[in-house]
């Protein structure tokens, strides 16, 4: 993990576990653009892979790849 993504304030994490406590797909994606505007790509692939799904528990893991797999996975690059 670079040290850019170390830094990253749990605040910027706590919004996201919040949109997928509340299975607001909306809410995530909007975040999720949000962060990589402010960041960058990748910040946002290590900040996911290292901190945000760790912290998920199996049915939020599991509700959140059913998003992904209901929408198509769409590239974070493309989106932002």
């Amino acid at each position: 993990m670079t040290k850019t993504t170390t830094l990253i304030s749990v605040g910027e994490l706590i919004p996201m576990l919040t949109a997928i406590y509340a299975r607001d797909w909306e809410k995530f994606k909007e975040l999720e653009v949000q962060f990589v505007n402010k960041y960058d790509v990748e910040s946002w692939e290590e900040f996911f892979a290292f901190r945000l799904k760790p912290a998920l528990d199996k049915e939020s893991d599991k509700w959140l790849l059913g998003q992904w797999c209901q929408t198509g996975i769409v590239s974070v690059k493309d989106v932002a």
